[in-house]
């Protein structure tokens, strides 16, 4: 009797298991969310001819007590190239000029149409794999794992989360495919983003870099005041839509 019992709760356990897997949504495919991010992001894209703001850097050593201090003006064209206009510069003038302004000539020439297809999360440049989802600003996100194809300083290794709803990147995490420097230890970078209207921006960026000699040092940096450009003519965004002009 007893074993009878026993067999019969185990069945109904199998039963009670089976019925919540068969109701619970399966995730979809990482591939597919981030086909769909990206082609979300191509008509976004549309809406607005690039987007201008302002950003501020705040660079910290606390084992030499150094601290940077730069605020730019930023403006990105239709076709995503960025322009950079540094408004004030406070601090170590050692890691102004060889830091901070060394990151802005990189991001401008990443930022170069065919540069930036090298560089963008696709399926050209990594592997994606499904992990979770998660709660983030009460928005759900999948959770996706990336590992980059090729080992390149523009590409990197860790997280991304992307919204549920709109397919937009909110957030990522991680650090360098390849080490920039002898002299750089480890970079662990985190960048998260929020919805401003039907567009998403950068709100944050936060990084801890250890340098050999130097011991660690944070930056951050700000994004402030992001606002799209004027929409395109009518008849150059229908340019676009049927790929008379590459976006």
């Amino acid at each position: 009797m007893r074993a009878q019992y026993i067999f019969g709760a185990f069945l109904l356990l199998l039963a009670t298991t089976a019925l919540s897997a068969s109701d619970g949504d399966p995730l979809p495919a990482a591939d597919t969310v981030v086909a769909r991010m990206l082609a979300h992001e191509e008509q976004r894209q549309l809406l607005a001819a690039g987007y201008h703001g302002m950003r501020r850097y705040v660079l910290e050593n606390t084992r030499m007590h150094k601290h940077a201090e730069m605020r730019v003006r930023v403006q990105c064209d239709a076709d995503g190239t960025k322009h950079f206009e540094v408004v004030d510069l406070q601090g170590w003038k050692g890691a102004n000029k060889h830091v901070l302004h060394k990151m802005l000539e990189s991001e401008a020439e990443a930022s170069d149409p065919q540069l930036r297809m090298k560089s963008r999360l696709s399926q050209e440049n990594y592997e994606f794999q499904m992990a979770s989802t998660a709660l983030l600003d009460g928005r759900t996100a999948y959770a996706i794992d990336i590992v980059p194809k090729r080992h390149e300083e523009r590409l990197f290794k860790g997280r991304i989360w992307i919204d549920a709803a709109d397919y937009a990147l909110v957030r990522a995490e991680g650090e360098p495919a390849r080490n920039p420097s002898f002299w750089i230890h480890s970079v662990h970078f985190v960048q998260s983003y929020r919805k401003s209207g039907p567009f998403w921006y950068p709100v944050s960026t936060e990084s801890v870099t250890d340098v050999r000699i130097f011991g660690s040092t944070s930056l951050t940096i700000s994004y402030i005041d992001y606002t799209p450009n004027p929409p395109q003519a009518p008849e150059t965004a229908n340019a676009v839509s049927k790929g008379v002009i590459t976006p």
